[in-house]
C-alpha cells in the first residue's frame, strides 16, 4: 500500500504510478476490455484526485477519447456515446457526479451493453484520503472472487449468523436472502462495470423480525452522505429488526434517526453486507460513503429502502431511507462457522 503523507494538496508521482498500475487490473482483469473496442473516459479536474485518476487512465488507454466534462456541452458528450457499440467502454471520473439533463448515464449505457467504470464524488476525499482512494482500486482477483464465492455460499446455506461488536451481540435467527455479489466478475451478467472501488458481499435476513440484539457502530453515514466516525461507539438496540434504543449517539446520528423516523414512522435495520476491500478499515476512513461501504468489515442499513430485495410491507412509494452504518467487528459466524476474526474475512 502506498505510505500516507501529512498534505495531499497534489498526488504524488508514485501514487500516480500505482493508480496505473490498479487500472489496468480492473481493466484487463474485471472488465475485459481490450483496445479492440472504443473508450470514452470523461473526466474533470476540479479536484487533484480527479486530476491523478485521469492522467492513470491517459497511460493505460492511449486510444481512448479523452473529453473534460467542463469543457465542452452535453450534447457533445451525449454525441460521442451515441458512437459507441457494445462491449465499447466508458470511464467516468467526477469531482461530484455528472448530470447529462435526464440522461441516467450508467443506466442508459447499459441498455446498450456498453461497459461502465465509475469513479464518483472524488473531490469529498480529502488530506490522505486520495491515496487510501487509489490504493482501494487495486484487484487481487484471487482474493475478491474467490472469497466473494467462498461466503456467498456461506451465506445461501446459513440458517443464521451472528455480529459480534466487541462483547454486544447482532443475532439474525433467520436464514437470509441469495446474497450479491460486487467482486469484479461480471460472467453471465448483462452489464458489466459499475461504481469503483468494489469489493462487497450482501444480504439481509429473510425474516427482518427475526433480528435481535445490540451492535456497536463506529462509522456511520450522515446526512450529507459523509462517512462520520463518532468519538466513540455508537450502541444499537435492535428488537424485531427495528431500532428501539441508541445509546451514546451524537447530534449527527440523532439527525439520521429522526429523519428515517419522520418519513417511515420506525428504523428498520435490512441490509447486512460484508465489505472486502483491505484498503479501508476504521482506521483508513474515506469521506465519501459510497466509497467506504466497501471497507473490510460489516456494514448494516437503516431504513426500509432496499430496492433489491422486494419485501412485503416494503412498498417503493414510502421506503425512502438506505442509510449506511459500520460495526466494530470482533467476529462475525455464519451457521456454525467463523467468517471473520482479527480483522479479515475466511470463506
Amino acid at each position: 500500500m502506498i505510505k500516507p503523507v501529512s498534505h495531499a494538496s497534489a498526488i504524488p508521482k508514485d501514487a500516480i504510478d500505482q493508480a496505473q498500475k490498479h487500472i489496468a487490473d480492473i481493466l484487463s482483469l474485471a472488465i475485459e476490455y481490450t483496445d479492440v473496442h472504443a473508450a470514452v473516459v470523461v473526466y474533470d479536474e476540479r479536484c487533484d484526485l480527479a486530476a491523478a485518476l485521469a492522467e492513470a487512465y491517459r497511460r493505460v488507454l492511449p486510444k481512448a477519447r479523452f473529453i473534460d466534462f467542463d469543457r465542452v456541452t452535453q450534447q457533445s458528450v451525449l454525441a460521442e456515446f451515441e458512437k459507441l457499440k457494445p462491449s465499447d467502454l466508458v470511464v467516468l471520473i467526477q469531482s461530484t457526479n455528472f448530470r447529462l439533463e435526464a440522461f441516467r448515464i450508467r443506466v442508459e449505457l447499459f441498455k446498450h451493453s456498453i461497459k461502465v467504470i465509475e469513479h464518483p464524488h472524488l473531490g469529498r476525499m480529502q488530506g490522505v484520503e486520495p491515496l487510501y482512494y487509489i490504493d482501494s482500486l487495486a484487484y487481487d482477483a484471487d482474493y475478491y472472487r474467490g472469497l466473494g464465492r467462498g461466503l456467498k455460499e456461506r451465506i445461501d446455506q446459513a440458517g443464521g449468523g451472528v455480529v459480534d461488536s466487541g462483547g454486544e451481540k447482532l443475532v439474525f435467527a433467520s436464514a437470509f436472502e441469495p446474497a450479491k455479489l460486487n467482486v469484479g466478475d461480471y460472467t453471465g451478467m448483462r452489464n458489466v462495470g459499475g461504481q469503483f472501488p468494489i469489493g462487497e458481499v450482501f444480504t439481509e435476513a429473510k425474516n427482518l423480525d427475526a433480528v435481535n440484539g445490540r451492535v456497536r457502530v463506529c462509522v456511520f453515514g450522515d446526512v450529507t452522505f459523509t462517512a462520520n466516525k463518532p468519538d466513540k461507539p455508537i450502541t444499537l438496540e435492535v428488537v424485531r429488526g427495528r431500532v428501539a434504543h441508541v445509546i451514546d449517539s451524537n447530534a449527527e446520528f440523532d439527525k439520521v434517526i429522526a429523519n428515517i423516523r419522520a418519513d417511515e414512522g420506525e428504523v428498520w435495520v435490512r441490509e447486512l453486507g460484508f465489505g472486502l476491500n483491505r484498503a479501508l478499515t476504521a482506521e483508513r476512513i474515506v469521506r465519501d460513503i459510497g466509497t467506504f461501504e466497501r471497507m473490510c468489515g460489516v456494514h448494516l442499513s437503516l431504513g426500509a429502502k432496499h430496492g433489491l430485495y422486494k419485501k412485503a410491507g416494503f412498498p417503493d412509494k414510502t421506503a425512502r431511507h438506505h442509510v449506511d452504518i459500520f460495526a466494530v467487528t470482533k467476529t462475525v459466524t455464519l451457521g456454525d462457522a467463523i467468517v471473520f476474526q482479527n480483522g479479515a474475512w475466511q470463506a
